[in-house]
């Protein structure tokens, strides 16, 4: 006979019951040794190994016997052929278990259920592998999908370790290790694998949880049996551990055995209040309620109440008959043949001879794989791992007299409020994001915990502080406690204070106090667990990062280059400083040009540009200088010349204005007496720099700026700064120092200003308190901080340490105030066009005029109009350029009255008899 093991592994420690259908290809059909040949048999056995004293036995046992008889009763599965059940009880031991798998298959069963022990499972696998049983299918929802449900939880409330509470057989071991690697995907971690023997007594779980509860982590998941979990939360309670501040997760052992209770008395629910809890998703389907209406009478003598792992035994059962049925229609049969490499020894009791091989295992795999149907439990399908298709949870909030669903977990859609089946409709872009309803929390709180604690062991946190021998205003050694002082240590404390928690600490100097210590190994110490976090002037750098956890910045800072300056001496020639000689040339230049037009424009119509040429020279040099200070006294009353000089003292006015500013800053500033302009400037030079000692710096230059070490200094002090900027390098001094803002800030300060910074910042960072990785407390102190600088308390604090004469931070550089010629030659551009333009304009009006005055010269009036007189007049052809040029210098005034009376005397030449027209008398 075929014979079918559908395996049913109760993960005592995954507390999930793993429903497993193996197809045997050797089985035991009797003891002939010839070859036996069937069709569709009358009768078929189904056989079932459970520890029927238990949650999922219980619940299994009259699930499969409802099976049974609905298999029977439909005409359309398995016709004439009656499937029986054989059920076994493994009494929860696995050496009695595995005798019973085996004698279950000696009575010809096609399938079986089971083992419900993991132990018993693990035994088996081996046995059937040996005997060519390869062929396992698991028919309920992986622990795999279950973990990553826990996993998504854990990221939601954005907890990151956990301590995970399991007994210590196979499946509670893999279930926690499918854990911690989907921990690890979420940035988070199992700080601690709280494991207990199957069967440990109450006194070892409470020394267990007593060791779990003077650790960090405050959020518990809790992996275990569902016959024995509760004395996890009876334990736990009498330890004070379901209060407020706790976090219990459970994974679906807990709803499997509430669900299986008639009515959980308020003794059971008081031990879980607050509990998340994880169950198996089923969907509300008919063909579920149409099942749990018949539960009460389903229940055969000693079964409990309803939980998922009975719709599973039912859909087990209907798999292995559908499966069946399609085996025999595709042509089907059950043959076994045997094995000749099992043989009986000598005086062996084991009859190995009666195993024998399943001719069509292959193919009946093959059809339970392609199996799809609805069945109680939802859609029974298997993808290509073999897993059923659509694995889905139920959140669970234990809390009163029941539960509260709060939302559901599937494997596509992740954490949802939206049931999976509704989700699969949509389109994948349309899902919705991470969302759960509130939970009510241990302690009857809706705050959500923050799921961690200092470890209540009497150790308080180990901070280191450098011991800093220079610019102490940030950090230094105190006598009275805590035994250090400073701007950095303020600032931790009132973060620290504004926690909504206490946090127990010790200082601890780092260095000896003879130098600045090495910041880059006071990092690194905090790294390997030297001290649990640096307080103090510690920069946040890139490979500070990737080693621990640095706090939001709470000083900004930055590199700068610093350089010794000097008071500029007064000269007698210091107004010329600001122009550059072509800047003086070109501007003299253009005030003598733009005169000159002005003149020329101005000339024929206005009588304060004319006169004798020694006046009118005068008057050009006096008006061009004059409109520097817009003093002019000429009125210009042409247009043109009017254009041109606004446009000459918008020019004016910006260059007296630079000039003025220029003038401002060169007699006010200081000199600098380096000639490193910054930071580019300073590497291609090859002078000595200064570094403060235990600086990063000093690694920034070397490593990333190629500066060579033999050109650093180290500086301990800041009398070893003064000494090495006043010296110089040409006197075992420095050419600059570079170091970072805030300690410059202050050293310009205590130094009054005899110091200067040039360039720009060429490396922007801030300073940060350092944590190991993963602390909770870098995140907690971050939120702190934010804090302190937005109600104003930094920056008083800042006030208090850091509040001196202030110098201006100004980014000088040598000569950068000598106005040259490229800031203004636009402006110079422009006026020039305008003068050119408004004198091509000009020229050409007066020889338009001149032309209209040829005929005149010709009757001899050009003599008249220029000179006033009425001598004869020559001819128009021996008029000369000196006749132009006077002709340009009349006035414009009487060039139009001269227009006037030609047209007058053309109209009288019209009306004269000798030209025709009408005789009229004269005047």
């Amino acid at each position: 006979m075929e014979v079918l093991l559908i395996h049913v592994c109760k993960t005592r420690a995954l507390l999930a019951l793993i429903l497993l259908m193996w197809v045997p290809m050797e089985v035991m059909a009797g003891t002939e040794n010839a070859t036996h040949l069937s069709t569709r048999p009358s009768s078929l056995n189904i056989g079932a190994l459970f520890t029927l004293n238990s949650v999922i036995g219980r619940a299994a046992k009259p699930a499969i016997y409802a099976a049974i008889d609905d298999v029977n009763s439909d005409p359309s599965i398995l016709p004439g052929t009656k499937l029986e059940v054989i059920l076994h009880d493994t009494n929860c031991n696995g050496f009695l278990g595995t005798v019973e798998a085996l004698q279950l298959i000696e009575n010809d069963v096609v399938a079986a259920i089971g083992p419900q022990s993991s132990g018993i499972a693990h035994v088996i696998s081996h046995v059937v592998n040996e005997l060519h049983y390869p062929y396992f299918v698991r028919t309920t929802q992986s622990d795999h999908f279950q973990m990553y449900a826990v996993a998504d939880v854990v990221e939601y409330f954005g907890w990151r370790e956990v301590i995970a509470i399991f007994m210590d057989d196979d499946c509670g071991r893999n279930g926690i290790s499918i854990l911690g690697d989907a921990l690890a995907k979420k940035h988070s971690k199992i700080s601690y694998k709280a494991a207990f023997s199957p069967g440990a007594s109450k006194n070892a779980i409470t020394e267990l949880l007593v060791g779990v509860n003077l650790m960090e982590s405050r959020v518990f998941v809790v992996h275990v049996n569902p016959d024995s979990g509760l004395t996890i939360f009876s334990v736990a309670k009498s330890l004070g551990m379901m209060t407020a501040g706790y976090v219990w997760i459970a994974t679906d052992w807990l709803p499997s055995h509430l669900d299986s209770l008639e009515s959980p008395g308020l003794d059971t629910m008081n031990l879980v209040q607050g509990v998340v809890a994880l169950r198996h998703h089923t969907a509300d389907t008919d063909l579920k309620k149409s099942f749990m209406s018949r539960w009460k009478k389903l229940k055969h003598e000693g079964s409990s109440g309803f939980n998922s792992y009975a719709l599973y035994a039912y859909d087990s059962i209907w798999l292995a008959a559908r499966a069946l049925e399609v085996f025999f229609n595709e042509g089907g049969k059950i043959s076994f043949s045997d094995d000749p490499k099992l043989k009986d020894t000598n005086r062996s009791t084991l009859h190995l001879t009666s195993l024998r091989i399943f001719d069509g295992g292959q193919q009946y795999l093959q059809t339970i794989l392609k199996m799809n149907f609805t069945g109680v439990s939802g859609q029974i399908q298997f993808d290509q791992d073999k897993y059923l298709v659509h694995p889905a949870y139920e959140i669970l909030n234990i809390g009163g007299t029941g539960s509260r669903r709060i939302g559901y977990w599937s494997n596509s859609t992740g954490l949802s409020v939206i049931a999976p089946e509704i989700l699969y409709k949509r389109p994948v872009s349309a899902n919705t994001t991470a969302q759960l309803y509130s939970i009510i929390w241990p302690g009857e709180t809706t705050a959500i915990p923050r799921g961690w604690v200092f470890p209540n062991n009497g150790t308080p946190l180990r901070i280191a502080v450098p011991y800093r021998v220079s610019y102490q205003e940030f950090v230094a050694k105190d006598k009275s406690p805590p035994g250090v002082r400073g701007y950095c240590i303020d600032v931790f404390e009132a973060a620290v204070n504004l926690l909504p928690y206490a946090v127990p600490r010790n200082y601890v100097l780092y260095g000896n106090g003879k130098r600045n210590p090495e910041y880059s190994n006071l990092v690194f110490d905090v790294a390997q667990n030297n001290f649990d976090a640096a307080v103090g002037d510690v920069t946040i750098t890139t490979n500070g990062t990737r080693i621990v956890d640095f706090t939001q910045p709470y000083m900004e800072s930055g590199l700068v280059v610093v350089v010794p300056v000097k008071e500029q001496k007064t000269s007698p020639w210091a107004f010329l400083k600001p122009f550059t000689y072509q800047m003086w040339l070109v501007t003299g230049a253009f005030f003598l040009f733009v005169g000159a037009v002005v003149w020329i424009l101005e000339h024929r119509m206005n009588q304060e540009f004319r006169g004798p040429p020694r006046k009118q020279l005068m008057t050009i040099f006096w008006f061009s200088f004059s409109t520097m200070f817009f003093s002019h006294r000429e009125n210009t009353v042409s247009t043109l010349g009017r254009l041109v000089l606004i446009i000459w003292l918008f020019v004016v006015l910006i260059i007296i204005s630079s000039y003025t500013a220029s003038l401002t800053s060169i007699l006010t500033m200081q000199q600098l007496t380096s000639r490193i302009e910054g930071i580019d400037s300073l590497i291609a030079s090859n002078d000595p720099i200064g570094v403060q000692d235990g600086s990063f710096a000093w690694k920034y230059l070397v490593d990333e700026l190629n500066i060579a070490e033999s050109r650093l200094i180290k500086l301990k002090t800041m009398e070893n700064y003064i000494e090495a900027l006043q010296y110089g390098p040409k006197r075992g001094g420095v050419a600059a120092i570079v170091d970072e803002l805030p300690y410059i800030e202050l050293f310009m300060s205590n130094t009054k200003c005899k110091f200067r910074t040039v360039g720009q910042e060429f490396i922007k960072s801030g300073w940060g308190f350092a944590f190991q990785k993963d602390s909770p407390l870098a995140v907690d102190l971050s939120t702190a901080i934010l804090q302190l600088l937005e109600n104003g308390d930094l920056q008083k604090i800042h006030n208090k340490w850091l509040a001196h004469n202030e110098c201006s931070i100004q980014m000088i550089e040598v000569d950068s105030d000598r106005l040259s010629l490229t800031s203004f030659w636009g402006l110079f551009l422009i006026c020039g066009v305008a003068c050119f333009l408004s004198l091509t304009v000009f020229f050409c009006r007066i020889l338009c005029q001149y032309r209209r005055f040829i005929p005149a010269a010709v009757e001899g009036d050009v003599e008249e109009i220029v000179s006033g007189s009425t001598r004869s007049r020559p001819s128009i052809r021996s008029a000369s350029f000196k006749n132009l040029m006077d002709f340009v210098d009349t006035k414009e005034e009487k060039i139009k009255h001269m227009l006037k009376r030609k047209g007058s005397d053309s109209k009288h030449d019209e009306a004269s008899p000798s030209s025709g027209g009408p005789l009229h008398s004269p005047s």
